[in-house]
């Protein structure tokens, strides 16, 4: 295996693959209640948004983050590659300066962050 197959197309982990069905099962079970707590995540943005009236795309931005992060988790159900790591963690950047820039500007007196 090459370093960059390794870092970039190497597939860790695969259900149609996996030799035990049980934990196979628990694995994709948890990454499809993680992708709807992200969906879920993605909802409430954008339902706080509409509620408070502002008309912030940072916050439409952040609302498809978590979305876009959810659908890695359904992606990464079926199967764990090097490329959804990466991309996992590229969204997962993206979500947090999205989150320092909304909750500054628009919840500043917010302790959450």
């Amino acid at each position: 295996m090459s370093l960059p197959d390794l870092l970039w197309s190497h597939t860790w982990w695969s259900y149609a693959g996996a030799e035990d069905r049980l934990h196979a099962l628990g694995y994709r079970g948890f990454n499809l209640l993680e992708a709807a707590t992200w969906f879920t995540f993605a909802l409430l943005v954008l339902l706080r948004r509409r509620r408070s009236g502002t008309r912030s795309s940072a916050e439409l931005w952040y609302a498809l983050a978590f979305f876009t992060f959810g659908l890695t988790d359904v992606r990464e159900a079926w199967t764990l590659t090097s490329w959804l790591i990466w991309l996992k963690l590229a969204n997962l950047i993206v979500l947090l300066v999205l989150r320092r820039r909304v909750i500054r500007r628009y919840y500043p007196a917010s302790k959450l962050f």
